[in-house]
């Protein structure tokens, strides 16, 4: 190899040029081995071609960047610095690191595509945030070791094959022209990346999978920290506000001013009991269950028996047939579940600034004489979810607060779920003693890698892998209502069951709907008959129906839209991921888009299979008017408490809107 530079080798420096193939080579076989692992039914070979032409694209644009720094120090470097030995064996040391930094890169992107299916997105920024989760969970999911030993050998002996490459290229002296050309490299090739390359060319193909495929792991990351937050009205399709108000009224969206909400009687709440309900509940225990989808139940078609105590109180109470997630993380279904708001583009408000005293069901019901509680297993800081709950109004109760003799056990992400439950269960009998009627929404986390969980509880060990992690959840809520039942308040409570979000997005599509199928249970065996809801409703009608249940003020306040409520069900749902925003009505999923694009499928009704189909003008009217009020809604401060409104510094910018969605003129 020595010999191909020639007579050339005094005139182009081929260093840079040597990393980037090296670079290229890496990637390549990271490509190659995701596409593989993917699997030839859900990526053809006919999409081959295109993943690795892009892929090439994508691979390039990054190198560029990469190979900034290498260009400017070879072109600084004294020749003889570059042909001592000294220098030689600081050359090599680098190599090696710089390989094994890039094995430990598509290592990383491995296990990312293992869990999600994607290249890193906003959820790798989250991650890079919450370092101790994130380490905690790989060294308990995988033998990071022998991981990290092997990446050192193989860094070594690619490095081996390639030195005396490397010295030939030493011992070459660089010339000026050289160094120009090096200088100019350093700064032209990054320019160029930039302004030639965009995240948004991986779309096109034809399958979800395959636009992920092509991308590049760097590339995507350095899109999702910059797009983190996505201002609808930038990116998006936008209606004046006045016909978005005017299309929300159509579709009975009442959105009555908080000021209004508060002073309305309650006894016109409270003079009947909604159907299917004999009697209103006293209280409320919400339990959002991590990753659980729809298809893990038996309830809801699976085979597998992960969940005989979650069917049973399916055949018990009443069972809610079509219910979607929002998105596709904990935060977003925490979201949807307290503020019953459509997903704003980017980050969930859980995340955000300035999301403080927003009218959620913890301020609505606190207001009103509840006990209101945020019940959760980990660290609250992690996805913000202790500031976001105590600054909206719910007491929060996390593992720092349980009695270190109670963990029997507990893994990076939490403690057992059955942890969870026993303390949830002392702080609610100490407030059924006090007389006051509570809302408890307990969060649990061991349905979540690396799937571990106490001994002796089921009959597959732990780890057990997802299929455990759910059993053993289902096992640890059988306990909790078995418990409950023994307590004098069960009676007078309704048990709410849902998921924040499914266990996997992955799909041909990049909103698989089937991928948002969530279970909801409603379990009250002395206030609620059993039976079956077979319409189409959103994870964010759960908050407006609580409220509604309950008979207290609120429920009209809400985006969402009480199952109950008379008059037709819309039967309208929301899905997203962070950038696309799904609206399905009528079989047909409306897709938003940035760049203001849109798109538009036929759903089938059974398996929710996508056909590309012609954009709807009504359909993409009400699914702007949804997602763009909501949108402003947040940013104006419309989602607020009236007595604690938007900081100034906080105000939207570009338009005045009233609290209720109205453009001032």
């Amino acid at each position: 190899m020595p010999l191909f530079y020639g007579r050339l080798r005094t005139r182009i420096p081929l260093f840079p040029l040597l990393i980037a193939l090296l670079v290229l080579g890496i990637f390549s076989a990271t490509r190659i081995g995701l596409a593989v692992y993917t699997g030839f039914d859900l990526v053809g070979l006919s999409f081959w071609p295109g993943i690795f032409a892009k892929g090439l694209w994508f691979d390039l644009a990054v190198i560029a960047v990469l190979i900034t720094s290498v260009c400017l120090y070879e072109a600084v470097l004294p020749n003889r610095w570059r042909a001592s030995r000294w220098h030689g064996a600081l050359r090599i040391v680098w190599l090696w690191s710089v390989v094994s930094l890039l094995l430990f890169g598509a290592v990383a992107e491995a296990t990312f595509w293992i869990e999600f299916f994607t290249r890193f997105n906003f959820i790798a920024v989250d991650y890079l945030l919450y370092t101790h989760e994130v380490i905690g969970n790989i060294r308990e999911s995988y033998p990071v070791r022998a991981i990290l030993l092997a990446i050192g050998v193989v860094a070594a002996g690619i490095v081996w094959f390639i030195r005396p490459s490397v010295r030939a290229i030493d011992s070459a002296p660089v010339t000026r022209a050289g160094r120009i050309a090096l200088t100019v490299a350093a700064f032209l090739l990054p320019v160029l990346s930039v302004s030639l390359t965009n995240v948004d060319q991986m779309q096109g193909l034809g399958n979800a999978y395959a636009d992920e495929l092509s991308g590049n792991g760097l590339l995507t990351l350095a899109a999702a920290m910059r797009r983190n937050e996505l201002d609808y009205d930038k990116f998006y399709q936008t209606l004046p506000q006045t016909a978005a108000d005017t299309t929300l009224k159509r579709l009975a969206v009442k959105r009555t001013p908080l000021s209004a909400v508060l002073q309305r009687a309650t006894a016109a709440d409270e003079a009947d009991d909604p159907v299917p309900f004999t009697k209103r509940p006293r209280n409320v225990v919400l339990i959002s269950v991590e990753s659980l989808s729809a298809s893990f139940l038996g309830a809801y078609g699976s085979t597998k028996g992960l969940t005989p105590n979650l069917d049973q109180l399916a055949r018990d109470g009443l069972k809610f047939e079509r219910v979607f997630a929002t998105g596709t993380r904990t935060a977003r279904g925490l979201e949807a579940l307290s503020i019953g708001t459509p997903p704003v583009p980017g980050q969930a408000i859980v995340r955000r600034p300035n999301n403080e005293h927003l009218t959620t069901v913890g301020e609505l019901l606190e207001h009103q004489g509840f006990s209101t509680f945020f019940f959760y297993g980990g660290y609250g800081y992690f996805d913000n979810m202790n500031a976001y709950f105590g600054a909206n109004d719910y007491r929060v109760v996390d593992r720092t607060d349980f009695p270190k003799e109670t963990v029997v056990f507990e893994n990076v992400w939490g403690v057992a779920d059955e942890v969870l439950f026993t303390n949830s269960m002392v702080t609610l009998d100490r407030e059924a003693r006090r007389n006051r009627p509570f809302f408890a929404h307990i969060m649990t986390t061991s349905n979540h890698r690396p799937y571990t969980y106490p001994d002796g509880r089921i009959e597959i060990p732990s780890p057990g892998g997802r299929d455990g992690a759910v059993k053993y959840t289902d096992y640890a809520i059988g306990q909790f209502i078995s418990d409950a039942k023994t307590k004098p308040w069960f009676n007078d409570t309704l048990f709410v069951i849902v998921a924040d979000h499914c266990a996997s997005v992955a799909g041909k599509s990049k909103l698989p709907v089937e991928k948002y199928h969530i279970p909801l249970i409603f379990y009250a065996p002395a206030l609620l008959k059993p039976g079956s809801y077979a319409p189409m409703v959103s994870q964010i009608d759960i908050a407006p129906t609580l409220i509604e249940v309950l008979g207290k003020k609120g429920d009209d306040h809400f985006f969402g839209r009480s199952f109950f409520e008379q008059g037709e069900n819309p039967e309208r749902v929301f899905i997203s991921n962070y950038q696309e925003l799904g609206y399905l009505s009528h079989g047909v999923l409306t897709v938003l888009l940035p760049k203001r694009r849109v798109e538009s499928f036929r759903i089938d009704p059974e398996t929710y299979a996508a056909t590309p189909a012609t954009v709807d003008p009504q359909l993409l009217n009400e699914a702007i008017a949804y997602y763009q009020t909501a949108s402003r809604a947040f940013k104006s401060g419309a989602l607020r408490e009236s007595d604690h409104p938007m900081p100034k510094s906080a105000h939207f910018a570009e338009q005045k809107i009233t609290k209720w969605g109205q453009v001032l003129q």
